[in-house]
């Protein structure tokens, strides 16, 4: 054999290895494409038009309590595990407050004196966290009140805001998300003299229904809690229940129900409208009324953000409460593993043939008691990433902001991510004072402790601090993503007399525990 030929052979083998070599990339390429293709297009969820609507709903039963001879009501809560059947047959391990899943709804008035009596009956620490209350920060709740295994914890606090839905839940640092997935949480009713005069629906479990709705997936019997892939923004489930109750319906015996909708998933938004793109009246915020009625067709509510609903029926007819996909939520690809492309069937409601009559909702409702930006005595920057806020991970040593007592601020929050966040303050309630530098929409114009911060958003909040001064005993401000809360997305602040020093939080010296 010649050199030429030697040559013309090494040439021939080269070009069947090359051959080989794009043979195999492009199957690599034609699987990894194929395999994104499946993913993208199976991120999204729908349950619209799938769901039985078979189970009837049943509002949370109201919180036994006692009035002491000082005047204090009394309520007692304790934390346990248990078992709930949510599908025939199938029984599934939980927790709840008071039962097996989920608590009673605690119902207090403006002015009353409360104590909670806590017990831990679950085999480990926890605490309970009252969303939205104005009170001392060592009766808060946060992760500085763990509660241990066998323990109990009494916080005592006044009333002293207006008639508002407000709710309760765990907040241990770095394990929120996994708490509240399973089962503990409930809601905590606050009434006063100006509410109870208008003519509003407000007979509990009839025309003035909690609406608590979280989203689930189950893995057999037991609750699948683990995140998708791609999915950033925590735990999305693909389905949905109200109240605990899959697939539920309501009877509606009057013209007009009220709903007291609770967002109380721990990482998916909703965007609430009704299948008929029937109008509704918003009458309420977190922090209480509004002070007109705002009449709308969709509501989006991020995790933590409660908001109440009027809504009016004809005899006979049937309307659903839809989850619908959302355009403000980021890129197309936050939209679609972040769940913004998801839609849900959360509830129908079902008129009976005769319906009470309800008077027309009144054309005034309240007045905010919340700052207007005016009198602002100091103005901070928070920047939203899943490192941390302000680039700090949460730390339960450091104190990262001091308030002074009696004053009002202006913090401007901005999301600094691609994802989706939104910013929870315990004690407060704010006023949202501008949305990327324009006036906030109606459902954003009442008082509230938890906004939506989509990708990109800066939104600037109004607030004051009441006290009482307690430089020692921080309160939190952190996103209500739990899943980004248990990473670090949070931070401290304690409320000081002027010219007083923060102190240093008790029970922070592992980083991670209470006392």
């Amino acid at each position: 054999m010649t050199k030429t030929d030697g040559a013309r052979g090494g040439r021939s083998r080269l070009k069947r290895v090359l051959i080989i070599l794009s043979v195999v990339v492009g199957v690599l390429v034609a699987a990894v494409g194929g395999g994104f293709a499946w993913l993208w297009t199976s991120a999204d969820v729908s349950t619209v038009g799938k769901v039985s609507f078979d189970h009837r709903l049943a509002a949370p039963p109201l919180a036994e309590s006692t009035v002491g001879k000082d005047g204090t009501r009394v309520f007692d809560l304790r934390m346990q595990a248990g078992e709930k059947e949510f599908e025939d047959g199938r029984r599934t391990p939980t927790w709840g407050f008071n039962g097996d899943y989920l608590g009673p709804t605690l119902r207090a008035k403006r002015g009353e004196k409360v104590a909670v009596r806590i017990a831990n009956g679950l085999g480990e620490a926890s605490t309970v966290h009252w969303h939205g209350m104005h009170l001392p920060a060592a009766m808060d709740g946060g992760p500085h009140q763990m509660v241990e295994p066998g323990g109990t914890w009494t916080p005592r606090w006044t009333i002293d805001q207006p008639a508002s839905t407000l709710w309760y839940h765990p907040h241990p640092h770095g394990a929120t998300e996994k708490h509240v997935q399973r089962g503990l949480a409930g809601m905590f009713l606050l009434d006063d003299e100006k509410s109870a005069a208008l003519d509003l629906p407000d007979e509990y479990g009839v025309n003035d229904m909690p609406v608590i709705v979280q989203d689930v997936r189950f893995d057999g019997a037991k609750f699948d809690h683990g995140h998708g892939l791609m999915q950033n923004t925590g735990f999305l489930g693909d389905r949905t229940m109200v109240n605990g109750t899959l697939d539920p319906y309501m009877e509606v015996g009057d013209e007009l129900v009220r709903l007291r909708l609770l967002n109380a998933s721990t990482a998916r938004v909703y965007d609430f409208g009704f299948s008929d793109g029937r109008a509704f009246a918003l009458i309420g915020t977190d922090g209480g009324l509004l002070e007109a009625p705002a009449r709308m067709d969709r509501l989006q509510l991020s995790p933590g953000e409660r908001a109440e609903i009027v809504v009016r029926m004809k005899p006979g007819e049937r309307t659903v409460l839809r989850s619908f996909p959302q355009d403000n939520y980021g890129d197309a690809w936050q939209r679609r593993f972040g769940g913004g492309d998801d839609s849900f069937d959360v509830l129908e409601l079902r008129a009976k043939q005769s319906l009470r009559d309800s008077p027309e909702l009144p054309s005034q409702l309240g007045e905010l008691e919340v700052p207007d930006g005016t009198d602002s005595a100091k103005e901070r920057f928070f920047g939203l990433e899943m490192s941390g806020i302000n680039g700090r991970p949460m730390d339960m040593g450091r104190i990262d902001e001091v308030v002074t007592r009696g004053t009002a601020e202006t913090w401007t929050v901005r999301n600094d991510d691609g994802m989706p966040h939104n910013f929870h303050v315990h004690d407060v309630q704010f006023r949202v004072l501008e949305v990327d530098g324009e006036r906030p929409p109606p459902e954003l114009r009442g008082a509230k402790d938890t906004v939506f911060v989509p990708g990109g958003t800066t939104v600037k909040l109004a607030m004051r601090f009441d006290g009482p001064a307690d430089p020692d005993t921080p309160y939190m401000y952190h996103c209500h993503l739990l899943y980004h809360e248990d990473g670090g997305m949070m931070g401290q602040f304690v409320v000081v007399e002027k010219g007083q020093r923060a102190g240093t939080p008790a029970g922070s010296e592992s980083g991670h525990e209470g006392h």
